[in-house]
C-alpha cells in the first residue's frame, strides 16, 4: 500500500489546512459582501456537457469515468473508446454553473450574483504550479450584458486580493472581439486566428522578432504579419487599437471598463489595456482580464465574458461574466512568504496529568475563549511542546493550573 497522495494531489498538515481556512473564508467575506451568493454543484457532469463546453485545452484534461456493469460491457463490445465514459470529473466551475443556472433560473434573481469556491480536476502532467486536483474561487454575474459588470468583478476580486495580502499587482484587460477585428483587418484568415493568438501570446516572452519568426514558420503572410507587429512599435494603447479598427464599436465599451476600472484601483494596484492577452477558454466571447502578482510568473486570476455557454443549454442567449481566483497559486506564494493565519482564535494545549476528566473540565471553561485540544502528560515535556508548536498551536496550559496560560511566543528556551 502506498502512503503518499496520488500525482497532482496533495495532503495538507493542520498549519496548512488552517491558512487554506482563513484565505477562503476571507475571499468569501469579501464576496459576500458585495452581494454574491454562494451555490454548489456536483464535482461530475455529463461527459456530451464537457465535451462541448469550449474549454480549449482543458477538454484533453478531463478525467473521464467510464461506464458501470450492463452498459460498460455493451460499450466494450462496440469497440468505440467514445462510448466508455458517460461521466467526467469538472475542469472547471463555470461549464457546472452554466448547467446549474439553466436548470434553476426559475427560482433565481436576474442578474444572478453567485459565488463558487470548490475543486476541480485536469489531468495534468504533475508539475509545480501544476496539480491535478485544486481550488478555484470564482464569482459569476448572469443575466446582465452591461459593461458595469466587468467593472464590479474586477473591483471586488481586487479588494479580495488586498484583503489576503497581495499588493501593487496588475489586472490587464483585453477583449477579443477587438483582437479578432484587429486580426481580421490585418487580414489573417479566421479560421488562423487561434493559431496567431498563440504566438501573439508570447510577444512579452520572444519579442517581435521571436513572434515573426513562429508566424513566418507557420507560413502566414508577411504582409500581415507586418501589419500586426507594426501595431506594437512604441507602446501599445487602446486608441491605437480602435484607430486601426474603427469600425469595431467593441474598443469604446472596452475603453469605460477600463477608465472606471482605473478610478477605483486608484493607487492601490494598476490596471491596464493589453492586446496580447487571450485566455485558453474558447467560450470566452468579449471581455477578458487576468491579474499578475509583482515578482511572481504567472495569473493569480482570471476571467472574461461567455456570453453563448448557457444557450448550449436553453434556447435562448443569456450573458454571462466572470472571474476566478487561483486559489492554489495565491496559497503557494503565500506560504513561501511565511504568513499565517490571522483573525482566528488561539489554539492551545491543555496539559493533564492522569486524571482526564479534570484536563477536559479545564479545556471546557477555557473554549469559551480559544480551541483547545487535549493532551496526557508525557515523560519529555519539551518534545511535546516543540511539535505543538510546529502544528500550529499558541500555547499550552497544564490543567491544575488553568489560568497560567504560556504562550510559544513568549516562553523561554529552556521550556
Amino acid at each position: 500500500m502506498k502512503i503518499t497522495p496520488v500525482k497532482g494531489t496533495n495532503d495538507y498538515l493542520p498549519a496548512d489546512v488552517a491558512l487554506r481556512d482563513f484565505l477562503q473564508n476571507s475571499i468569501l467575506d469579501v464576496y459576500k459582501a458585495a452581494g454574491y451568493n454562494r451555490i454548489s454543484t456536483p464535482i461530475l457532469e455529463d461527459i456530451e456537457n464537457l465535451d462541448k463546453s469550449e474549454g480549449g485545452e482543458n477538454l484533453n484534461l478531463i478525467f473521464k469515468v467510464m461506464k458501470r456493469g450492463e452498459k460498460l460491457e455493451e460499450a466494450l463490445a462496440s469497440g468505440n473508446e467514445k462510448e466508455l465514459s458517460d461521466l467526467g470529473l469538472r475542469y472547471d466551475l463555470t461549464l457546472p454553473l452554466c448547467r446549474y443556472y439553466a436548470n434553476n433560473r426559475a427560482f433565481l434573481p436576474t442578474p444572478f450574483k453567485c459565488i463558487q469556491t470548490d475543486r476541480v480536476y485536469r489531468a495534468e502532467r504533475p508539475q509545480k504550479g501544476r496539480l491535478r486536483e485544486f481550488i478555484q474561487c470564482d464569482i459569476d454575474i448572469l443575466g446582465d450584458a452591461g459593461c458595469e459588470c466587468e467593472i464590479e468583478l474586477i473591483s471586488t476580486t481586487a479588494k479580495a486580493l488586498q484583503k489576503v495580502g497581495f499588493k501593487g499587482f496588475t489586472v490587464r484587460i483585453n477583449d477579443r472581439k477587438l483582437l479578432k477585428a484587429v486580426l481580421e483587418k490585418c487580414e489573417f484568415e479566421p479560421e488562423n486566428f487561434d493559431s496567431v493568438c498563440i504566438s501573439l501570446d508570447k510577444l512579452d516572452k520572444i519579442g517581435q522578432e521571436g513572434v515573426r519568426e513562429e508566424l513566418t514558420q507557420k507560413n502566414y503572410s508577411q504582409s500581415a504579419i507586418s501589419a500586426l507587429l507594426k501595431l506594437f512599435d512604441g507602446q501599445m494603447t487602446l486608441e491605437k487599437a480602435a484607430m486601426f479598427v474603427p469600425e469595431c464599436d467593441d474598443a469604446s465599451r472596452l475603453s469605460t471598463i477600463l477608465d472606471a476600472s482605473m478610478k477605483l484601483a486608484g493607487s492601490d494596484y494598476q490596471v491596464c489595456f493589453d492586446l496580447t492577452l487571450i485566455r485558453g477558454q474558447g467560450y470566452y466571447t468579449g471581455t477578458v482580464f487576468e491579474i499578475s502578482a509583482n515578482g511572481y510568473s504567472g495569473a493569480i486570476a482570471g476571467g472574461g465574458r461567455y456570453d453563448n455557454l448557457i444557450g448550449k443549454f436553453i434556447s435562448e442567449k443569456v450573458p454571462a461574466v466572470g472571474f476566478s481566483i487561483g486559489f492554489e497559486r495565491i496559497f503557494s506564494i503565500l506560504k513561501e512568504k511565511g504568513v499565517k493565519a490571522s483573525g482566528m482564535r488561539k489554539k492551545l494545549a491543555v496539559i493533564y496529568e492522569g486524571v482526564f476528566l479534570e484536563g477536559y473540565s479545564a479545556a471546557e471553561a477555557l473554549r469559551e475563549r480559544y480551541d483547545c485540544s487535549l493532551f496526557e502528560k508525557p515523560k519529555k515535556v519539551g518534545k511535546l511542546l516543540n511539535n505543538l508548536e510546529k502544528n500550529g498551536f499558541d500555547g499550552f496550559v497544564y490543567a491544575e493550573n488553568p489560568q497560567d496560560i504560556k504562550f510559544f511566543t513568549e516562553r523561554e528556551a529552556n521550556l
